[in-house]
Parts: structure tokens; sequence; C-alpha cells
């Protein structure tokens, strides 16, 4: 489907302090995008600004937040957007039975709650403009179940979900919805997931997955031998800025061998042959 192109290159990118938002920001700028990045944490605001962009604080899971970013950005803007890109978000370890309300209510209120009232902050101005962009990063784990990592994997699947019916709604605005789902990439996914969580989980010593939980608050890196078909966050990036300049945006973008073969097996593969693919993750 054909789509308006962008009349003013600015992109607001949330969750930009390192890896693919990071990466995003640079690869926009170096495109000739005026990017605005955006960042909890006052030391990665910082940086940013060393790198010469203009953040704007923003913790997507603190509705007081997403209102004051979003008038900064309207104001940054003049009250234009060219597009959204929602990278933001972490993943929240565990097997479903050792987590508890609060951490699966978070897990879901920054990746899909936060997500998506930050995009309706939007969403008026991109329909009074007749043009603009919505990119919402997922992942192959929202196409494919990752046990071990349940809420996280269920809020990517949400989010394939809240994307595609947004899509629709957004028909005949002239505003497109890409969802980019990488595989493996060479992020601090594997360390911030440990932060998240894993030392929290290796106190539940009566857990049936107490061993697996103590090994990965110890080595919050292992295993590298997985990460063989990871690639870097620069190509995730590429293939956002084809969504946000094609005139023909595609509604989803893997990225790395990993998700094209994710893909390929959940619609293809029956429920039992990928139960046999998955549940080593469990017993290993």
């Amino acid at each position: 489907m054909k789509f308006p192109l962008v009349q003013a290159k600015t992109a607001l990118v949330t969750g930009c302090s390192s890896g693919i938002g990071l990466a995003t920001a640079q690869r926009l700028r170096a495109a000739g995008w005026q990017v605005l990045p955006t960042a909890r944490k006052p030391g990665n605001l910082e940086q940013l600004r060393v790198a010469g962009f203009t953040p704007v604080a923003l913790d997507v899971a603190d509705a007081a937040s997403v209102r004051a970013a979003a008038a900064e950005v309207r104001a940054l803007c003049g009250g234009g957007l060219g597009a959204l890109v929602n990278n933001a978000g972490y993943g929240q370890p565990g097997a479903l039975e050792d987590l508890s309300r609060a951490a699966l209510r978070e897990q879901f209120e920054t990746n899909i709650v936060g997500l998506q009232d930050l995009t309706n902050q939007f969403i008026p101005l991109f329909r009074k403009q007749g043009w603009g962009r919505i990119v919402n990063v997922s992942s192959v784990v929202g196409r494919l179940p990752l046990p071990l990592m349940g809420a996280y994997s269920a809020s990517k699947f949400a989010l394939e979900c809240l994307s595609d019916c947004l899509r629709l709604e957004l028909r005949g605005s002239g505003v497109a919805v890409s969802i980019i789902e990488p595989g493996p990439i060479e992020t601090e996914f594997r360390a911030n997931a440990a932060a998240a969580g894993w030392k929290h989980l290796a106190e539940l010593k009566q857990s049936h997955f107490a061993g697996y939980y103590q090994r990965n608050a110890e080595q919050p890196d292992r295993p590298k031998s997985r990460d063989r078909f990871a690639l870097p966050p620069e190509a995730v990036a590429e293939k956002i800025l084809h969504a946000l300049t094609s005139a023909h945006p595609r509604t989803r973008y893997p990225v790395t061998l990993v998700a094209w073969a994710g893909g390929f097996l959940r619609r293809f593969a029956s429920d039992a042959l990928l139960d046999r693919l998955l549940v080593h993750r469990v017993t290993d």
C-alpha cells in the first residue's frame, strides 16, 4: 500500500540510552532527520546531549512523564512530527509461576500501556497532517513464545496485535504503522534483563527453576554460543529508516535469520513441533 511521504523529517525515538534506540537515532540523524531521542536516567540524557542531540526525558511507565514528554516534543517540533519510533521497553525474566502480579503489571505497563499512551498523544496530530509514520519495535518472541521470558514474550505478542489493530484503525489517514521484529541483536538486553529481575528470582530457593535463576544472576551474559546469529543494532536501524522513508513501508520487518525462521515456523509448523524445538530452554 502506498503512503504519503513525511513532509517534516522529525522523529521521536524512545529508549535511546543504548542499543537499538541509540543506533536508530544516529542512523536517522545521518540520513538528515532531526531526532529527538528519549531516555529515563539523567546520565543517559546528558550523554545524548553531549552527542549533539536534543534529548527528552521520558519514562513510558509514568503517565505524567508521557504527557510532559509529548508536550515538550510538540513544542520542539513547532506542532509537527514526522515519525514516532516506539523502542523503549525491557524484558522481565522468570517462569510465569514465579512472577508476582506487580511484576506482570510493570512489564505490560512499560511495553504496552505506556507505549500506546505515548502513541495516542500524537495520533490526532498525524491525522490532522494527513501523513506520519509509527514504528513499533517488537521481537521474534512476539511470534514465538520464549519460555522463562513469558511475561516479555506475552507483551510482544500483545504489541503485534496492538500494532495490527492500529494499522487498520488508521487506514485511509495517511499514517503508516510498521512492526520491527528483531531476532538476536548485539545489545545490553541480557544485562538489562538481569537488572530487571534475575537477582530477585535467584532468591526463590524453592522454585523449580532456582538453579537456572542462580546461574543467570551470576552470569547475566551467558551463553554467548546462542548469539552466533546476532547482528549489530545498526541492522535494525536500517529497517526502521526504510519504514520511515519508503512510499511502500512494510507492515513487518524481520531482522536476522532467526527472526525470518521464527516467522516461518509460526506460520507452518505445528504446536507440537514448536514445543519440541523450544522446550530445551527449560531443561538445560
